[in-house]
């Protein structure tokens, strides 16, 4: 489990997989413990932001909750945008403040 911290926002939780893929996709190693600095925010908002929509076009652009199917019940019914969105609304909050993203301290 992930517990995101900024002293610009509330807290943000994530389990583990969720975490260790958003990590993943701003180029950070999952890892117990880090930082994203004020200066590397932007780069992590963009690269967030360009893989929703990546997957949003590789699926039509369709979220789950616009299509006649019902959800799986895996944790994969969720689009990376709802995942995702918490993280990014933190680090643009964090940056326009200039305070770091930490975890795991």
């Amino acid at each position: 489990m992930y517990k995101f911290k900024s002293k610009a926002t509330a807290d943000l939780i994530m389990l583990a997989p969720n975490g260790d893929q958003v990590l993943s996709l701003i180029g950070k190693a999952p890892a117990a413990q880090g930082i994203i600095d004020v200066a590397d925010l932007p780069a992590a908002i963009d690269a967030l932001t360009r893989a929703v929509e990546a997957e949003e076009a590789g699926s039509g652009g369709k979220d789950e909750a616009e299509t006649d199917e019902p959800a799986k019940a895996s944790t994969d019914s969720v689009s990376l945008r709802r995942r995702a969105w918490p993280m990014i609304e933190m680090m643009k909050r964090s940056l326009a403040e200039k305070q770091p993203v930490v975890w795991g301290v």
